[in-house]
């Protein structure tokens, strides 16, 4: 390929764009497009062995539309291109687009925050906020409500796959052009304004990527050159039962040094050309296991260890995330048979925190399950990613933390108490910290990429919202009193099964504290804990009335420690932050 202009997919070269394609089985291939009148046989691609084509289309233009035409013995037929940046659907026609041209104004500045400062928040852009016309939100509304996660003072965004899907509402896990921004969303250039305004915000942008499955439909690589066997999806995916997945008979052939790259250099453009700070991995047990726990894919698992090792290498301060859900450290190792990501989803910690929470009986809370899932680490305190709600965790049959606790009444004592009880442990715990959207005003109705955000609750439970921007203030220590919060040390200073209650010191490496109780009863609770340093004084209370009209604000003083003792007095369903005095 050194002989032309190195690039894949359609790229611009002075005086018009160039084209390479994978298509090993292809008799033929030639472009046609509106820079040559769809001539279906004016602008033909030359072979240049390993199955790649080449060719040039003089006076092709960035914002033209085109498509391939591939011939393999008597059939021919049109595919967009499997690497276009930008289609008018996903069934459309590919567009020509130029990455060099988008304005990015001194962006290169932008540092992401390191993992022991960031609090995510993860949204869907579609449905973040309702729209006059009523359809899904793009991201031009998203960079509008740019203000409001500033206020809400998280410095990360997390943003659902964005890659074009099928029709206009998903989730984005059904990815049929990974290189395209969703054109409902505003496509390219609405993504790099997203990313440029976010950073000039001061918050980084994660993507989530869909790298186990694609599609299932709609898909351009769907036996892209005629060729397959067994009915399967031709040379972008496994011919046998490897390519079957829950999402589709999609899976990518990890084998395929072809296929390694155009999942390494969709990695990279994301990185590269859209500015964003880290990769979000989608499920991804089932890259390297066939079911996703067994049948295993060792070209998946060595897939994985390329992403982190991309991201590592060419992307230094950038980060790659994974949802393994998997209890295992090799997701974050580094050493040999390691995958490399930076951090994973920990189970570990939602799974017993939200079993802690909505348990309807104070007696059947299990405090060593939370003790546990605040304790838990992989390698270091960073390495994993800490939350009661997701996507997966508020649809599907599962509900809001609010309506989980209690349905009937999900704005309610309980509920609130509940909820923010939740928010707090992820905000003090161990870990990277995230939100989902409507979290931090309660939101009580399950996650569908159909249905808005419920706006008029930010403003009904803006005192709950101001709960969190507290939490989250402490988290990253912008008062300069919380150090103690980002730091890698954590010591358990608590248990009280009997009491429901638990507390736990996070510490920096130069001995700076934070003190963090908390009570999961209902009742008022006083217990003597073991706590070193002689005097903490009270930072933040949960149970303060200014959060909620519903609280109790009970009394909590400061404490005086005598003989490495000093006694908690918690109100109900409370969190409590102290600091040395």
């Amino acid at each position: 390929m050194s002989e032309h202009h190195p690039g894949m997919g359609a790229f611009p070269i002075e005086g018009g764009f160039a084209f390479r394609v994978w298509a090993p089985n292809a008799d033929a291939v030639r472009v046609v497009g509106d820079f040559n009148d769809w001539d279906e046989g004016a602008t033909e691609l030359a072979p240049e062995g390993n199955g790649h084509w080449y060719g040039e289309a003089p006076g092709a233009e960035h914002g033209q539309e085109y498509k391939l035409l591939l011939t393999n013995g008597e059939g021919t037929f049109f595919r967009i291109d499997p690497r276009a940046l930008a289609v008018t659907n996903s069934v459309g026609n590919g567009i020509l687009y130029d990455q060099g041209r988008f304005d990015w104004d001194g962006d290169e500045r932008f540092e992401t925050p390191g993992q022991h400062q960031l609090v995510i928040y993860e949204t869907h852009i579609g449905s973040f906020m309702e729209t006059p016309e009523g359809g899904p939100a793009d991201l031009h509304d998203l960079t509008g409500r740019l203000d409001y996660l500033v206020g809400l003072g998280v410095n990360a965004i997390e943003l659902m796959p964005l890659m074009e899907f099928a029709g206009d509402y998903s989730w984005g896990y059904n990815p049929a052009h990974i290189f395209a921004v969703e054109h409902t969303y505003g496509g390219p250039d609405a993504l790099k304004t997203f990313v440029r305004e976010a950073h000039r915000h001061g918050i980084a942008v994660l993507v989530d990527v869909v790298y186990n499955h694609f599609g299932p439909s709609d898909l351009p690589t769907w036996q892209f050159d005629g060729w397959s066997e067994n009915g399967k999806g031709g040379i972008y995916y496994y011919q046998d039962e490897r390519s079957h997945t829950p999402w589709g008979d999609t899976r990518p052939d990890y084998g395929r040094s072809e296929v390694r790259d155009f999942i390494l250099d969709n990695a990279r453009m994301w990185l590269r050309d859209y500015h964003v700070d880290g990769l979000r991995l989608d499920m991804t047990p089932y890259m390297r296991h066939i079911d996703g726990f067994s049948g295993d894919i060792p070209e998946g698992w060595a897939m994985m260890r390329a992403v982190g090792e991309l991201v590592r290498t060419d992307f230094p301060g950038r980060l790659v995330i994974a949802e393994d859900l998997h209890n295992d450290p090799a997701v974050t190792s580094t050493e040999d048979g390691g995958a490399a990501m930076h951090a994973q989803w920990d189970n570990q910690f939602v799974h017993p925190v939200r079993q802690a929470l909505i348990t309807p009986s104070d007696e059947h809370r299990s405090i060593p399950e939370v003790a546990r899932a605040v304790m838990h680490s992989y390698h270091h305190a960073f390495d994993r990613v800490v939350y009661v709600e997701s996507h997966d965790e508020v649809a599907n049959g599962k509900a809001r933390m609010t309506t989980e606790v209690q349905g009937d009444n999900a704005d309610g004592w309980h509920a609130q108490k509940r909820a923010t009880l939740g928010a707090a442990l992820v905000l003090t715990a161990p870990g990277m910290p995230m939100l989902f959207q409507g979290q931090e005003f309660l939101e009580d109705e399950w996650f569908r990429d159909t249905v808005p955000l419920d706006w008029e609750r930010a403003w009904a439970f803006r005192d709950i919202t101001q709960m969190f921007r507290d939490l989250i203030r402490m988290r990253r220590n912008l008062d300069g009193a919380t150090p103690g919060l980002s730091g890698p040390s954590t010591t358990l200073v608590t248990l009280d099964d009997d009491a429901n209650v638990i507390a736990f010191v996070r510490s920096t490496d130069d001995d700076q504290h934070v003190l963090v109780a908390l009570n999961l009863t209902a009742e008022a609770v006083r217990r003597e804990v073991k706590v070193p340093g002689e005097h903490w004084q009270l930072v933040f209370n949960s149970d303060a009335r200014r959060y909620s009209q519903l609280f109790g604000d009970h009394p909590t003083p400061d404490l005086d420690v005598s003989d490495g003792s000093a006694v908690l007095d918690l109100g109900p369903y409370s969190a409590v932050v102290y600091v040395p005095a």
